[in-house]
């Protein structure tokens, strides 16, 4: 199939999954009482929860440069933009290609290894999946105001999803202690694949996986391990924090570490490829607030409006700000051309 072909279907594929979304967000909103609810938002609840998303941005630099610290010194401000820049493609790009520009745009300015540099943000994704499932579990254990009676089917489903997700995030998290501490030791089992792959190929995925290995430096130590899920557990909290105050906002019936359980489907739904988490998100948020908090589906789907836009808007118009500073082009960005 033609390159140029393949990229118009997976857009095509990916505007009728987030149009499939909105759909079902929006099937049964009264437009009208939803533009109500919106209007009579309290304004200092929101406001708040814009100030915790924008705190959340300096708490990922500040955990991220934690990260890389073993592969190199950077400067906290260069990780911010970059931070800033990969969460802002990621909202207007499909498949959230963000995730592999910041860490080859950082590569580049601080003459890290791009490979080792892209693998810290796969201990990024584990660490934030071990600190939603330790906050659910958390909420399960000590905080649970009965949710299982209000809708037992998805209360279910959240809370045998985090058993199940629990144990392959930490089997994952072990698997990168284990690559950690023994980068040299991997980087020979790939050589061994020579009788298999021509020698030359064989030597460069050896490379490749060895350079791959120091990424998850901050996995070695057991201290580095703890301190950097302190820090997946400061941000989540943050976030839920933020989820707590538009629900406030908008009159839900919410516990301030209902955010906590919140976090569960809001997950999955920006799990979806669509830009921004169109649709996804919006729907598990109206889902969870009307499944867990019995709020009125109208209220819901204004809400998840409302904290989806404070999730989005100021990232990307910040780092819009920051790629035309950096005199960079989203277009480049999408193809790779960072530079």
């Amino acid at each position: 199939m033609d390159g140029g072909l393949r990229i118009v279907l997976r857009t095509l594929v990916i505007l009728g999954l987030a149009a499939g979304l909105l759909f079902l967000f929006l099937r049964n909103a009264d437009l009208d009482r939803v533009v109500t609810s919106v209007r009579a938002a309290r304004v200092d609840y929101l406001l708040a929860s814009l100030a915790l998303t924008c705190l959340t941005f300096l708490i990922r630099a500040e955990r991220w440069q934690y990260f890389l610290a073993p592969l190199g010194p950077t400067r906290f401000m260069v990780v911010l933009r970059t931070t800033v820049i990969g969460f802002a493609a990621s909202a207007v790009l499909p498949a959230r290609a963000g995730e592999v520009i910041r860490p080859y745009l950082l590569a580049r300015r601080e003459g890290l290894s791009a490979t080792a540099t892209f693998a810290t943000i796969i201990v990024e994704r584990i660490l934030d999946l071990v600190a939603v499932l330790l906050l659910l579990a958390a909420f399960l254990v000590w905080f649970d105001p009965g949710m299982e009676a209000r809708d037992s089917v998805v209360f279910s489903a959240i809370r045998y999803g985090g058993l199940v997700m629990m144990p392959v995030a930490v089997g994952t998290l072990v698997l990168m202690f284990v690559m950690a501490g023994h980068p040299e030791r991997l980087h020979g089992w790939v050589l061994k694949a020579e009788g298999v792959l021509p020698g030359r190929v064989a030597a460069l995925l050896a490379r490749l996986a060895r350079t791959f290995a120091e990424g998850f430096a901050v996995v070695r130590s057991p201290v580095r391990l703890m301190a950097a899920l302190a820090w997946s557990l400061v941000l989540w909290m943050t976030v839920a924090m933020g989820i707590w105050l538009v629900a406030v906002a908008f009159g839900i019936d919410m516990p301030v570490t209902g955010g906590w359980l919140m976090l569960a489907p809001l997950v999955v739904g920006v799990a979806v490829p669509t830009p921004g988490g169109v649709g996804g998100f919006h729907e598990a948020f109206r889902l969870g607030a009307t499944s867990f908090f019995g709020a009125d589906n109208d209220t819901a789907v204004g809400a998840a409006i409302v904290l989806h836009a404070i999730s989005v808007v100021p990232v990307v118009i910040v780092g819009l700000i920051f790629i035309l500073q950096d005199g960079l082009k989203i277009g480049g960005l999408a193809r790779g051309d960072i530079e």
